[in-house]
């Protein structure tokens, strides 16, 4: 259910508000409403997905690893 008000054409039927499709996502968070300033942020430097996926498998292996040396040398019981 939304709260938008539906206004009738000039023939009397009801009209439902049809969004305009954007490719940027952040829109679709922004209320129509308000008149807010898009979210930026030019100090933002991005990691590359194959950089960020090694730090994640290298993470999962470390872990793993510390896991496994533990529970085998009887550090955890």
């Amino acid at each position: 259910m939304t709260l938008k008000l539906h206004r009738p054409d000039e023939r009397g039927a009801i009209v439902a508000h049809v969004p305009e499709k954007s490719d940027d996502w952040r829109a679709t968070l922004r209320s129509p409403r308000w008149n807010v300033a898009p979210m930026k942020n030019p100090e933002m430097n991005p990691t590359s997905r194959p950089v960020s996926a090694l730090f994640w498998d290298v993470l999962a292996a470390l872990t793993c690893g510390i896991l496994v040396i533990g529970y085998s040398a009887g550090f955890w019981r």
